[in-house]
């Protein structure tokens, strides 16, 4: 497959819905915070990626992905354009977005400040 994305990370805070007009279309979006490592030095940094996800994926998305989840997603990568004011100014503004095609769930649910999320053995 030519275009295709797999990222590990957590995500950042709550998915958003956006309904496009009378179409009934729907883009859930919500980012994921990916660590990046340089092997030239110990130093760690954090990449933000934003996703969307569309329609039916969407819907699923609102109902199980939550704010600090680990998540491993796969998709493709495409490029949004936007223009925004900065300093008065009127720009255009282009940045990776990654358009979901599947997702998975990896570790336990995030708990409550303070409390570490038990182990279920079963």
């Amino acid at each position: 497959m030519n275009n295709s994305i797999t990222l590990v990370g957590h995500v950042g805070k709550e998915p958003q819905a956006k309904t496009f007009g009378d179409t009934g279309n729907k883009v859930v979006k919500f980012s994921i915070a990916v660590k990046e490592y340089s092997s030239t030095t110990d130093a760690e940094k954090t990449m933000w990626i934003d996703v969307d996800a569309w329609n039916g994926l969407g819907d699923r998305v609102l109902n199980t992905i939550t704010t600090g989840r680990e998540v491993v997603i796969q998709g493709r990568l495409a490029i949004a354009t936007y223009s925004k004011e900065v300093n008065g100014e009127r720009v255009q503004v282009t940045k990776p977005v990654v358009k979901l095609t599947s997702y998975h769930l990896c570790g336990p649910k995030p708990t409550a400040k303070g409390e570490s999320p038990k182990a279920v053995l079963r």
